[in-house]
């Protein structure tokens, strides 16, 4: 949903993927916490059962149906479940709905739900039968709410956005229906081939509609497990604040079978000392940690662990550097002078400036503060929507990506958008384009040096490392006597309160920011394009400083080209190919206009040593259900995962992924009716 602070976990399990939200720049790729009950030494038990490591950010509330945070969901994903989830390969299979189908012009889908499916209370107690008016009460709740979630299906369901503007007030007019109690029908303005990718997200989820209202203003609080229903793999059972969060196994689950891991312990970490992980995993209190290759104790890890550390495949995160087009708030800068500040608005409305920043921002030295120099190149990205994310029969996004970007300037023409490679950095380029831009610049009054500040966590080690190295590479390639990075190193809460959760675009007290990332949430490009539509304020809000579309700085940027650019995408509904093609041109636009510079994925290329059985959970690019933090299918082991064991498991998990991706193409057809 938004730029979220998550917590993402990439267990060997497989690439846990968590929506789409906004995610904060987290010191740990790999978690998930705590101590493991009755363990030590350098080996776990299996037959414990305990998962346990670490995470970062807590929730502000527990309310899965109005998040848009990952901190709840990488919570609220475990404990309930949706119509669908995701197998081991990434396929959609049913959860609590057993089967569907689909209209054959595409705009009506049908749901039939298991019967016994029940909620339970945090202490196990029964509740009630699921059934299809949840549905109905949940979405009803999420529109009434405005859940910063609604985007995803406010233009897709029938009368759901005129519901959301005040146009019609009656949501039975909305197109959900619970046609029985086990049939919940959904009725869209126009066909979507991604649509069943959306509803393992918590905002389709289900509600009990009796126990909301018994609840009030008290249903779904951030630290009081009583407050929700459960029909999900795990039970929340309790909640501390800068502490702890632990689940226990629900032992009435519909689908018990499936859920190997019977406690998940998290305990909070600040990500100020990176040796705590590798430390709790060989004493045996944490099932996997991330391995810093920079990391004073690295030697030591290395030799101990030299044989059992992998780098995992990269994941659907994309990381940026976020642009403040409109700012507002300097509590927190080394600007002196209104003249600093003025100038620097000036330069970063300027595209020049900033595609000077993007030729002259070293990424690879900026990912090895994370990887070290081996692995830098590993984790990548160098383009807002992964190139492979989706595919025509002969081309995947990145190479439409291409083809449209070398129109726009020439500069663009032997740039290399594919993952693992450092194809943006190019300090030639970025000289010439920042002396097109000093002149312009200079011309309107602009003095220089540009002093851009950029907060940083003080107590995180490695995000400081980052930002340090972003600094560096800037002002040598462009020089201090033309750009200075000013970093403001800060509280974890101070960071939080100007960025993630800032309440408005007046609080995002910054210049640049690492401190952004987007998640998909369902299958299709547009669930990266999409949120960067003037329109989505909430997003506009963390990326860009903004929320008003008619801004003198949207207009300076040209943002209502994008717009439109996006909107004409979002009309071809039947040709995928042509789609692909025109959110490309979107994409291309985007990666021209400078205003998001990508850095890294989130899990990919993460060095990490485990107990965890490798591609044993649950899989998906995007949405809840096989998020970083999704535990249902996952299995531990007792021994230390080999880097031969997880090559090995990789190379028969894709051979077997495509198999059955194959499998399940072919099988659409049947639902169709």
């Amino acid at each position: 949903f938004c730029v979220l602070e998550c917590i993402k976990i990439m267990i060997l399990g497989g690439i846990f993927m968590k929506k789409s939200k906004i995610i904060a720049l987290a010191a740990v790729t790999l978690l998930t916490a705590g101590a493991l009950t009755a363990c030590s030494g350098s080996k776990t038990s299996s037959s414990n059962k305990t998962f346990s490591y670490v995470y970062e950010q807590d929730p502000d509330n527990l309310d899965y149906l109005t998040t848009g945070k990952a901190s709840t969901s990488n919570i609220t994903s475990n404990v309930i479940d949706g119509l669908l989830e995701n197998d081991r390969y990434g396929n959609l299979i049913p959860s609590v709905a057993k089967d569907w189908t689909v209209s054959k012009d595409g705009l009506t889908y049908t749901y039939k739900l298991r019967k016994g499916v029940k909620w339970y209370t945090s202490e196990g107690e029964e509740y009630a039968e699921v059934k299809a008016q949840d549905f109905v009460a949940g979405l009803k709740h999420a529109a009434d709410k405005k859940s910063d979630a609604i985007y995803l299906v406010q233009d897709s369901i029938k009368g759901l956005d005129a519901y959301m503007k005040g146009e019609n007030k009656d949501f039975s007019s909305v197109g959900i229906k619970a046609v029985d109690d086990y049939t919940v029908q959904y009725t869209l303005n126009r066909p979507e081939s991604f649509w069943n990718s959306k509803t393992t997200m918590g905002v389709l989820a289900p509600v009990n509609a009796e126990f909301l209202k018994s609840k009030g203003n008290k249903f779904a609080q951030a630290t009081d497990p009583s407050s929700l229903l459960y029909n999900g793999p795990y039970l929340l059972k309790s909640i501390t604040a800068k502490s702890s969060v632990e689940l226990a196994k629900n032992p009435n689950y519909w689908d018990k079978k499936n859920v190997h891991i019977d406690n998940i312990k998290l305990s909070y970490y600040d990500g100020q000392d990176q040796d705590k992980l590798a430390k709790g995993f060989s004493d045996g209190s944490f099932t996997n940690a991330k391995v810093f290759p920079t990391s004073p104790s690295y030697a030591s890890v290395s030799k101990k662990y030299k044989n059992n550390i992998v780098y995992t495949p990269q994941d659907a995160t994309t990381y940026l550097v976020a642009t403040n087009i409109d700012r507002q708030s300097y509590n927190h800068t080394s600007k002196t002078t209104d003249a600093q500040k003025t100038s620097t608005k000036k330069a970063l409305l300027n595209k020049d400036f900033r595609q000077a920043i993007t030729f002259a921002f070293d990424r690879t030295a900026y990912a090895s503060q994370v990887n070290g120099k081996d692995g830098a190149t590993k984790m990548l990205r160098n383009l807002f929507v992964p190139p492979t994310f989706v595919q025509t029969d002969d081309k995947n996004f990145g190479e439409l990506v291409k083809e449209k970007l070398v129109g726009y300037d020439e500069s663009w023409k032997n740039v290399n958008l594919n993952d693992a490679q450092d194809g943006l950095y190019n300090p030639t380029k970025a000289k010439e384009k920042l002396a097109k831009a000093k002149a312009a610049l200079q011309a309107d009054g602009v003095q220089f040096p540009i002093h851009i500040d950029m907060p940083v966590d003080q107590t995180a080690t490695n995000k400081v490392q980052r930002v340090q190295s972003l600094k560096q590479s800037i002002e040598k390639n462009l020089g201090k006597e033309n750009v200075v990075i000013d970093i403001q190193q800060m509280s974890k809460d101070d960071v939080n309160n100007i960025t993630y959760f800032a309440e408005s675009a007046a609080a995002e007290d910054w210049d640049l920011s690492v401190g952004v990332a987007w998640d998909p949430d369902y299958l299709d490009p547009s669930t990266y394009l999409d949120v960067l539509k003037t329109t989505n304020s909430e997003n506009t809000k963390s990326f860009m400083g903004y929320d008003d579309p008619n801004s003198q700085a949207v207009e300076k940027v040209g943002l209502k080209e994008y717009d439109q650019l996006v909107e004409d995408a979002s009309k071809e509904t039947t040709d995928l190919k042509a789609r692909y093609e025109k959110y490309a041109k979107a994409q291309a636009w985007l990666t021209d206009s400078a205003l998001y510079l990508p850095t890294t994925t989130y899990n990919g290329a993460a060095a990490v040593i485990s107990r965890i059985k490798p591609f044993s959970g649950a899989y998906a690019q995007a949405g809840d259900k096989g998020s970083t933090y999704y535990f249902k299918y996952l299995k531990s082991q007792d021994d230390i995962v080999t880097k031969k064991q997880y090559d090995s498991a990789y190379e028969d998990w894709l051979k077997e992924r495509a198999k059955s991706n194959d499998k399940a193409q072919k099988d659409l057809a049947k639902h169709v009716k």
